[in-house]
């Protein structure tokens, strides 16, 4: 996997997934550039799942510490 900038966030991954999708729907986005951000919507995505699926983990396994 293409590694992903150190300081990025969830909110902002998310907020530039919906930059590109906006854009591909408006047609903002040249054949010669369409590669390119669908490869970064790519290692977006995987991102921004990696973290809900990290997150999700850490709070069951507080819910179960906490024996809810």
């Amino acid at each position: 996997m293409e590694k992903v900038e150190d300081k990025l966030t969830y909110e902002k991954a998310f907020t530039e997934l919906e930059g590109i999708m906006q854009d591909l729907q408006e047609d903002k986005i040249s054949v010669d550039a369409l590669t390119g951000k669908v490869k970064r919507a790519v290692v977006l995505i995987t991102f921004c799942n990696e973290m809900l699926r990290s997150t999700e983990a850490e709070v069951g396994a507080l819910v179960k510490k906490l024996g809810l």
